[in-house]
């Protein structure tokens, strides 16, 4: 007499469910051995214990570092110093991590693989000595510039060059142009190859390992699941993908790469990217809205990348679809880190705005983020470009656009700490306190910003001279048009336009500075230059330093409407904006200014005394356009939005608003729709990107204390999305402060 037994049917929650479980096991092991991560929270999955090697070492600024390595790799060196570099050695010596990399098969997903240590970990010399750039370093020591030199990635691939290829073209391709070149451009050839080689190899060991865990599967649904998977990624070795989840399959595979490699998390304009696909199969009855979520979903599990939804094409016509919203329905399942962007402007679905509203108060994660793609491309148009190519910039970074494939950018590595420059001029002309004044002040930064700006001009030059021989794009080279075809890394001719981005930081704490000197001591008359000078320089130590920090901290500032600080905000805005556009660089490189400080607020304010703004010695310096936490007693965030779009470049390159609300404001159908109306009339003023938190700020303060209690809490640092507790404790306070800061100011 035979038995039957029923199976229970695995759903897509259910599998989601899981995943998610997976994740928070594999986050929680990695805060137990690597400790903090003050960073996206990349979807690293730690390697097997029996080939993990952990690495100790502490770092050139004294902080301990965890490196943990696949053990049996060991790049192989190519100069004396111990380092490798040039596009042969990075590439070969990529190409043998991939081929070593173990394989992670998840019977539960959808996609295979997963990705254990980052590249970086293994360039213990990061940049070749022989290229020697100390007649640079003294002006970099001294305005404190983020030179760029060194930098890497920060730009955006076009995943459909991949999609059309596959893996097998795009080897086809490379051998193909090394023939046309012949052997000078040999050793970049090889690079390449041996990284398409090293991906096949390493699709290749996840096939085998989903066979093998197929055989001892037991629940026929998972085995047929890994069979699949199996049988796709087998044909996606050398063939394109011609199915929705074969593309996604591949843009991960691709994705993890690039991670991997240099730390890229562009993907760019997905909806757009994957809607062919969508409707190809929703009209071949081989594809469900559920399904296409789950496959979306499992790329977000696979890496947090930079996704814009929405937002115009070349011809101006809205992108949104209904992909658009299966992404933000992926997201919103999750309920993980990611950095999805909505955009937001009259070329664009309005519906979209409100979803991604609905979805950021339910979630309480910072995701989506919100972005004023129209003011980008108008601004991005300045430069020289027509509108139909300046609408192809798409969101693909922390607060920055790129032209996928054409654009080479620098975005986010390049940056002028306002404070340091204020810092030089202040001490200048306080060597002779008896003629000082505003007036000289404000023409004394003029004249140091003018000498910064020039000398990172050319620091931009020294790197674009010699990137490719030291760590040359070559993942991103890939999927970008001209660096195969020509024998040319991207950062040494291989596209074909180039923008090099320059972020302004500390707007807020130079503008407040200004104001508080101009009120205080020439307007006032409450104190004199001797005592501010003594003051800044004992970091206002004692009571009457206290009191006078006090005074100069309690001005109206920067984002409090219609005052001196706001208009020194837009006066300082002007000027960067001008020097920095003015001329290229000596080489003829152009130059987009921005505002952005990233989480580098910590670094930039370590290396500064105290400021007349009332900011103390070593302290954080003020985020990006924002004005400082506090900057009004009502903290309107209304305020905020007009001060923020007051002070935007205009170029091409965003000025954010950080911005956290207490999700008790949309209790209702109301609450959603004043929140969508603010996030709308910040883009109708001029504004670029909202980066918004929803937090319980009694949850954030207790998370703080025990970051335990709360594992799954995600929050929105500035550009980018992390786990709360993968934070370090300076981290961590960089968020909880902008939260205290806003209750004192309202108390």
């Amino acid at each position: 007499m035979s038995v039957e037994t029923t199976v229970q049917e695995i759903t897509y929650q259910m599998r989601l469910d899981s995943l998610r479980e997976t994740k928070m096991r594999h986050t929680r092991e990695k805060q137990e051995i690597v400790g903090s991560m003050d960073h996206d929270d990349w979807a690293l999955i730690l390697p097997p214990p029996d080939r993990r090697k952990v690495v100790k070492t502490i770092s050139t600024s004294g902080m301990p570092i965890t490196d943990v390595l696949i053990e049996g790799y060991e790049p192989v060196p190519n100069h004396p110093s111990g380092g490798f570099f040039g596009p042969k050695a990075c590439g070969e010596n990529f190409g043998a991590l991939l081929r070593a990399h173990p394989p992670y098969v998840d019977p539960m997903a959808s996609l295979l693989g997963g990705y254990n240590v980052n590249f970086s970990s293994y360039r213990k010399v990061r940049w070749n000595p022989d290229f020697d750039y100390s007649h640079l370093q003294p002006y970099i020591d001294k305005y404190k510039l983020i030179s760029g030199i060194g930098a890497s990635q920060h730009f955006c691939q076009d995943l459909e060059i991949g999609l059309k290829l596959g893996w097998g073209g795009l080897l086809d391709k490379i051998r193909f142009y090394r023939a046309q070149h012949g052997p000078e451009k040999a050793d970049f050839y090889d690079g390449l190859e041996a990284i398409v080689t090293g991906m096949q190899a390493w699709i290749k060991t996840n096939v085998d390992e989903a066979r093998r865990l197929a055989e001892k599967e037991e629940n026929p649904q998972l085995r047929e699941n890994l069979l699949k998977l199996a049988d796709m990624n087998e044909r996606l070795i050398t063939e394109p993908p011609q199915t929705f989840h074969e593309a996604c399959q591949w843009i991960a595979w691709y994705q993890m790469a690039a991670r991997m490699y240099n730390g890229s998390g562009s993907l760019g304009r997905l909806d757009v990217i994957l809607q062919p696909y969508y409707e190809r199969d929703v009209a071949a009855g081989i594809l469900t809205d559920e399904e296409a979520i789950f496959h979306i979903a499992n790329i977000l599990l696979l890496d947090t990348a930079y996704i814009q939804l929405g937002g115009p094409l070349p011809d101006g016509r809205d992108a949104t679809s209904k992909v658009s919203y299966l992404v933000l329905e992926a997201a919103h399942r999750l309920r993980i880190p990611a950095n999805i962007g909505v955009t937001v402007g009259p070329s664009t679905d309005p519906g979209l705005l409100r979803r991604g509203v609905e979805i950021m108060f339910q979630d309480r994660t910072g995701i989506p983020k919100f972005l004023g793609t129209d003011n980008i491309i108008e601004g991005f148009a300045r430069n020289g470009y027509d509108l139909s190519m300046a609408r192809q910039r798409a969101y693909s970074g922390c607060h920055w656009f790129a032209i996928p494939g054409r654009e080479y950018t620098l975005n986010d590595c390049v940056k002028i700490n306002l404070g340091a420059v204020f810092e030089v001029a202040w001490e200048e002309m306080m060597q002779d306190v008896s003629t000082a004044s505003v007036e000289k002040l404000w023409n004394l930064f003029q004249y140091h910003l003018k000498e910064a700006i020039k000398w990172l001009a050319r620091c931009l030059d020294f790197h674009m001279e010699h990137m490719h021989q030291v760590f040359p794009e070559l993942v991103l080279d890939l999927l970008c048009y001209g660096p195969i075809e020509r024998g040319e890394d991207a950062s040494h001719g291989g596209v074909d336009y180039y923008n090099l981005c320059v972020d302004g930081a500390a707007l807020a704490t130079v503008t407040d500075s200004f104001a508080a000197l101009e009120q205080r001591i020439e307007k006032e008359k409450v104190m004199t230059w001797e005592e501010i000078k003594r003051y800044i320089e004992t970091n206002w130590a004692g009571p009457e330093g206290e009191r006078a920090r006090l005074m100069m901290h309690n001005i109206p500032r920067f984002g409090s409407g219609g005052s001196r600080a706001d208009e020194w905000a837009v006066k300082i805005t002007e000027v960067f904006t001008r020097l920095v556009k003015e001329s290229p660089t000596p080489n003829g490189f152009n130059m987009i200014p921005g505002y952005f400080s990233w989480a580098n607020t910590i670094p930039m304010g370590k290396v500064l005394k105290a400021t007349p703004n009332g900011r103390r010695a070593g302290e954080p310096i003020s985020h990006g356009a924002n004005p400082d936490p506090g900057f009004r007693k009502d903290g309107a965030p209304s305020a905020m939005a007009v001060a923020i779009a007051s002070v935007q470049p205009g170029w091409g390159n965003s000025a954010p608003m950080q911005i956290e609300l207490d999700p008790g404001i949309t209790r209702d159908e109301e609450g959603v729709e004043n929140i969508a109306n603010l996030i709308k009339a910040h883009m109708d003023l001029g504004g670029t990107q909202i980066n918004m938190n929803v937090m319980d700020a009694d949850k954030v303060l207790e998370a703080h204390k025990d970051p335990s209690k709360y594992p799954d809490l995600v929050v929105r640092v500035t550009g980018f999305s992390a786990y709360f507790a993968s934070l370090s404790p300076e981290f961590r306070q960089l968020v909880v402060d902008r939260i205290i800061r806003e209750r004192e100011a309202s108390s």
